[in-house]
């Protein structure tokens, strides 16, 4: 179970320098297919937190292409340590209202790109590893691999939590409303920059009465459309219900953005939910160094209803070089099962 001192940093072994805490937050405005991430990645060992702003509304294959896009790598964890109230020298600033409830965020690059947001969970934090909210979590402790996938061990804690983003973003002095229903995330535990196997994280929000967010693994060597359940939850009128079991199928481009996506998932109480998604934009999202996260706006259809939100495929770029080289020089993918 996520408490409110999850909102701080987590202990640490002071001897890995490859520790790393993680605040996401995401969200859009789909009339104009704006879509924008706020991340923060701390290596609190090193001192050292790497952020990016990243706004895109159109078919980007370069971060350049993409409306906005500032990305850092080494930039000082500003003292004292506080993850409840933080602004780095990027600019970008986060303040807890309520921990793990609601938070502001703020962004300027002092010309005309902006960000001036308020996040508001529409539910607890999803604990990954907790039996008693994810089944698939329980499940692990009768050996199923899927339910113990923590991103190699960069997910050792986590948790998602969908809500509502309002505010503004202005890009170079053009003003956009965001009202919205999307997911963020909050990570904790040893990150090394290789070794991590290939991920799918994705959410389909329809209201903030009805989402849906889910985390597969896939093999992009052997099997690369198709996905395997390993954590998510169906929120439905302010009441999660873990997913239970899941598969889906990624139809992908020759540049691996996907473009259709077909997923059933079958949560807690038996209900099983089908969801279609097409994707809207495209975007390379280097999130930390040798990793690519293929990011795409989706929209979703279930049930009758239109929904939006992300699909993130995460590669590794040895990985990506291997897949990309001739058949002699392939090496096998990861098992994204199995913890790395």
């Amino acid at each position: 179970m996520i408490q409110d001192a999850d909102a701080d940093f987590h202990g640490r072994d002071s001897s890995d320098p490859t520790w790393s805490e993680t605040n996401y937050f995401a969200f859009y405005e789909p009339q104009s297919r704006l879509n924008v991430g706020l991340y923060a990645l701390f290596r609190t060992t090193l001192g050292t937190v790497g952020s990016t702003i990243c706004i895109n509304s159109g078919r980007s294959l370069t971060p350049w292409e993409a409306d906005f896009c500032d990305m850092r790598s080494s930039l000082p964890i500003p003292k004292p340590y506080d993850l409840r109230a933080y602004k780095l020298a990027n600019s970008l600033a986060v303040r807890t209202i309520e921990p793990n409830r609601v938070w502001d965020l703020r962004y300027d690059d002092g010309e005309g790109t902006r960000v001036d947001v308020r996040w508001e969970a529409l539910m607890p934090g999803f604990d990954i590893h907790d039996p008693a909210e994810d089944p698939m979590a329980a499940a692990a402790s009768h050996a199923q691999a899927e339910g113990k996938f923590a991103w190699g061990t960069a997910y050792n804690g986590h948790f998602d939590q969908t809500g509502r983003a309002h505010g503004t973003v202005a890009v170079r002095g053009k003003a956009y409303e965001i009202d919205c229903v999307s997911t963020m995330d909050h990570s904790w535990g040893p990150r090394p920059e290789r070794g991590a196997p290939p991920m799918c994280w994705l959410g389909a929000h329809f209201s903030k009465d009805f989402a849906m967010h889910a985390i597969f693994s896939f093999d992009p060597a052997q099997n690369p459309t198709g996905l395997r359940l390993t954590h998510g939850y169906v929120l439905e009128r302010g009441k999660v219900f873990g997913l239970k079991a899941g598969s889906g199928r990624t139809v992908r481009g020759s540049d691996r953005y996907a473009e259709t996506i077909e997923l059933t998932v079958t949560d807690r109480a038996e209900r099983t939910w089908n969801f279609s998604g097409a994707g809207l934009t495209t975007f390379p999202w280097l999130c930390w160094p040798n990793m690519v996260g293929f990011n795409v706006l989706t929209r979703w259809e279930c049930n009758g209803l239109t929904g939006y939100g992300e699909i993130y495929d995460f590669y590794e770029l040895p990985l990506l070089a291997s897949l990309n080289g001739s058949p002699a020089t392939r090496i096998a993918s990861r098992p994204a099962s199995v913890n790395a």
